[in-house]
């Protein structure tokens, strides 16, 4: 459980670099580039905090 932390928290920082990377290129196929980097990194994360949370969940 601690190493999909680990990687959630990994997928967190690499999606505000990316966000970073956009905002501040000046070519417009970069900005948009890093951009959707950033919302895949976001959407993969998210996924994984769902997993955490459902594998922290005891059996109903």
């Amino acid at each position: 459980m601690q190493d999909m932390q680990k990687h959630l928290e990994k997928l967190r920082n690499e999606a505000e670099e990316c966000e970073l990377i956009s905002k501040l290129a000046t070519n417009a196929t970069k900005k948009a580039l890093f951009a959707k980097l950033a919302a895949h990194h976001r959407t993969l994360a998210d996924e994984i905090e769902r997993a955490i949370g459902v594998a922290s969940r005891p059996p109903s």
